[in-house]
C-alpha cells in the first residue's frame, strides 16, 4: 500500500461534517485514512464510502478485530462489503481467528494488518510479552503488513527484524502519545497521526511541519 508523505490520518473525530472540514484543510498532504470505532459507532458504516468518494481515500478500518473466526469473519466481509481497503486485526487471538480475517481480505481484493503492539503504556503490561511471537506468526501465515507502536523504537526495530525488510509496516503513537516521527520511519513505512492533526488549531499547518520534518 503506497501511503502520500508516509502520513495515515487516523480519524477519530465522532462527527462527519468536522471530519469532513479536517479532510479538507489537509487533503493536499494526505491520500490514506484510518477510522475505527468512534466515528463508525457515531456515523455508520457509510463513513468508509464517504471518504473514498469524496477525497478518493485509501480506508484502512481500525477494528481491532479479536474474536472468534466465524464471528471474525462476519466482522470482515462487512467491513470490506462497506468498501474497506484494509482492516485492522488483533494477533493475541491465534491464526485461526486472524485466518478468518486474511481470507475475507482476499476474498475481497483487501489487505489485512496484523497488530504486534499497542502503542499505550499499557500495552507493556500483557500485549508486549507476546508480541514477537504474534509477529512471528504473522510471517509464517503470509501476512505482509502489520502494526507496531512508534513509541517504543526499539520494540520497532525489533519487530521490523522479524517481519523483514519487504514487510508493510505501520505505526500508531506519533505526535501526542510521544512517538518520533522521522525516529519511527528508520523502521516503519508510515505514521498514523491523529489527535496532533485534527484537534491542531490550524490541522493543514500542523500536517505540513510534520511533512516538512520527515523530508
Amino acid at each position: 500500500m503506497d501511503v502520500k508523505n508516509n502520513i495515515i490520518l487516523a480519524m477519530d473525530l465522532m462527527d462527519l461534517k468536522a471530519a469532513e472540514a479536517v479532510c479538507e484543510s489537509i487533503n493536499e498532504y494526505i491520500d490514506t485514512i484510518k477510522i475505527g470505532y468512534p466515528l463508525t459507532l457515531a456515523e455508520g458504516l457509510s463513513t468508509i464510502g464517504f471518504f473514498k468518494e469524496n477525497f478518493d481515500y485509501k480506508v484502512i478500518c481500525d477494528y481491532k478485530v479479536a474474536d472468534i473466526p466465524a464471528t471474525n469473519e462476519k466482522i470482515a466481509n462487512q467491513t470490506f462489503d462497506a468498501g474497506a481497503d484494509a482492516i485492522i486485526c488483533h494477533g493475541f487471538v491465534g491464526p485461526d481467528s486472524v485466518e478468518a480475517c486474511k481470507t475475507s481480505a482476499e476474498e475481497h481484493g483487501a489487505d489485512v494488518f496484523l497488530l504486534t503492539e499497542m502503542s499505550h503504556p499499557g500495552a507493556v503490561k500483557f500485549l508486549q510479552k507476546n508480541a514477537d511471537e504474534i509477529a512471528r506468526m504473522g510471517v509464517k501465515m503470509g501476512i505482509d503488513n502489520y502494526v507496531a507502536p512508534s513509541t517504543r523504537p526499539e520494540r520497532l526495530s525489533q519487530i521490523r527484524d522479524i517481519v523483514g525488510k519487504e514487510a508493510f509496516m505501520i505505526s500508531p503513537g506519533v505526535g501526542t502519545q510521544g512517538g518520533d516521527p522521522k525516529e519511527t520511519l528508520k523502521y516503519s513505512n508510515a505514521l498514523i497521526i491523529g489527535r496532533s492533526i485534527y484537534n491542531a488549531e490550524d490541522p493543514a499547518k500542523a500536517t505540513k511541519d510534520i511533512v516538512n520534518s520527515i523530508q
